[in-house]
């Protein structure tokens, strides 16, 4: 009789795992939506085929704006739904996650689900929460990395990408299959310096691939905030970056796949010894492989796990989430790197698979975010939301509603500087067809004005056109509303350009107005 209690438990408990929906959230590092083929980029970079398939089953969504486009703060807004001056983390140089602050996995795990994250983490404090954590220390390596298991070194040999991969099906196979989980699958690529697996090496045929129309962008007319950077493949691209040098971590086995694959092409390069736009387009090339080859392997990949779910018969019951902590450019601006609010580093691709909610192949155009995604794994599990967050709950987009009061506008604050790209601290407000953005510290002031539709490689400054006196003061208001909105307590300086003070400015700074001052008034911020 007691035999027969436990195991009628059993069954009841494996039947209600079966009806409460899993989540496997595969996140990238700086995979951007030009080297995905489901967004359709002109240059058709690489194809992507698994991506693509949950693009084709499920939903992609068009625009998904980040808040604070660099990795660590990325990764915190989606862990607590809130903007970087609410949850402490802004920047990679001197951050550190808050752990005791409520985060969605406390709230999933507290709900009987089993939690487990995989891979890049980058938050400087142990992951908790999770049921299961094996992470890679900082930024990671991509050859033969070390990393932290619940609290305990480890060391593997291998391609980063594939041994995310590994250890994320060997967790799927042995976890508690009476109990709904969450597999946060990270993956360190393709972030700088791109080195992708050596069984990758020559899968493009050194294809030429076509250049960015703004790959040699004069920033003409712009702030000094946007010409004056670090990050230009002109500039910054070092012999790293270029593969010119071989990764010290390499076994001799692996150091000769790499030699007998670079060696004879740098050989080349360093007979040619290219120069000024020359060597930016050698640089361009070199660097297309070498992120489109890590894309292409986190791509196989992700095909190993929609495998793994199928096989298994997870596919119908488990929603699968692709996503990126940003965009990233690929040589639009002539840069690498992302930080700006313009769109390649702004967009982040969100892919998403859920049989029976979703409507296969469909697309939305919505502006939702990073902080949206928190709200929207505890709506997906039945699970009680977060207090106080700045997102919402995107399953009404997933079943095809768009809510009255859906955002029309999204609020941008970047806070890094100087190091390591030297990209002023700017902050702003995104509609779908403008972005109006302030670049402060510590030697600019500046105002931009970017028009979407009649500029679309957001090269032109509308700021100063007269025609578009009204839309600035309309998106200045925006940025106020937004700032409120969100308790955004941090400068940001005086919404004014030059000396005029802007109407019903919210937390005015206490510092002086006027021409003579304006130095002074720029030290104090």
């Amino acid at each position: 009789m007691i035999r027969s209690f436990f195991v009628s438990l059993a069954l009841v408990t494996a039947a209600s795992a079966a009806q409460t929906p899993n989540i496997v959230f595969i996140f990238c590092d700086d995979l951007t939506t030009q080297a995905i083929s489901a967004y359709g980029d002109s240059r058709k970079l690489l194809e992507t085929p698994n991506m693509d398939r949950i693009a084709k089953e499920g939903m992609r969504f068009d625009r998904c704006l980040v808040t604070n486009s660099i990795c660590g703060p990325s990764r915190a807004v989606i862990q607590t739904g809130k903007y970087s001056h609410a949850n402490g983390f802004y920047n990679n140089s001197n951050s550190k996650f808050d752990s005791s602050q409520p985060t969605f996995p406390k709230v999933m795990q507290k709900s009987g689900y089993q939690m487990a994250v995989i891979g890049k983490w980058h938050l400087m404090t142990d992951p908790v929460g999770y049921d299961h954590w094996n992470v890679l220390p900082g930024q990671g390596a991509y050859y033969n990395p070390p990393m932290i298991e619940n609290g305990k070194p480890v060391k593997y040999e291998g391609y980063t990408t594939d041994i995310i991969g590994d250890l994320t099906l060997k967790w799927l196979d042995q976890r508690d299959k009476t109990k709904p989980f969450m597999m946060m699958s990270q993956h360190k690529a393709p972030h700088r310096e791109w080195e992708p697996p050596l069984r990758l090496l020559g899968f493009d045929k050194d294809r030429v691939y076509e250049e960015p129309e703004t790959l040699f962008d004069s920033y003409s007319g712009r702030s000094k905030a946007v010409s004056d950077h670090d990050m230009g493949i002109d500039r910054t691209f070092t012999e790293r970056d270029a593969k010119l040098v071989v990764p010290g971590n390499l076994t001799e086995e692996q150091k000769k796949a790499w030699n007998d694959y670079y060696e004879p092409r740098n050989a080349k390069y360093r007979e040619a010894a290219p120069t000024g736009r020359d060597l930016v387009k050698w640089r361009y090339q070199r660097y297309m492989h070498d992120y489109l080859a890590c894309v292409k392997a986190v791509d196989e990949n992700v095909g190993r796990v929609l495998d793994y779910l199928e096989q298994n018969g997870l596919t119908e019951n488990t929603v699968v989430i692709l996503s990126s902590d940003q965009g990233f450019y690929l040589g639009e601006h002539g840069w690498f790197d992302k930080r700006w609010i313009f769109e390649e580093s702004l967009r982040t691709p969100l892919l998403v698979r859920w049989p029976g909610v979703i409507k296969p192949g469909s697309t939305n155009s919505q502006i939702v975010s990073l902080i949206d995604f928190a709200s929207t794994f505890l709506d997906i599990t039945n699970c009680e939301n977060l207090a106080d967050v700045h997102g919402r709950s995107m399953v009404p987009l997933m079943k095809g509603e768009t809510p009255p009061d859906w955002r029309k506008s999204l609020y941008y604050h970047y806070y890094e500087y100087p190091v390591p790209h030297r990209v002023r601290p700017h902050y702003g407000v995104i509609t779908d067809q403008f972005k109006l953005v302030h670049y402060y510290k510590p030697d600019v002031d500046d105002w931009e004005l970017l028009d979407r539709t009649a500029d679309p490689l957001e090269v032109k400054d509308f700021y100063n056109d007269p025609a578009y006196a009204d839309t600035v003061k309309e998106l200045k208001a925006e940025i106020l509303r937004l700032q409120a909105e969100v308790k955004e307590t941090m400068p940001p300086p005086r919404l004014a350009h030059g000396n005029k003070a802007f109407d019903g400015e919210v937390n005015p700074p206490q510092q002086p107005k006027g021409k003579g001052k304006k130095k002074n008034a720029a030290k104090k911020e």
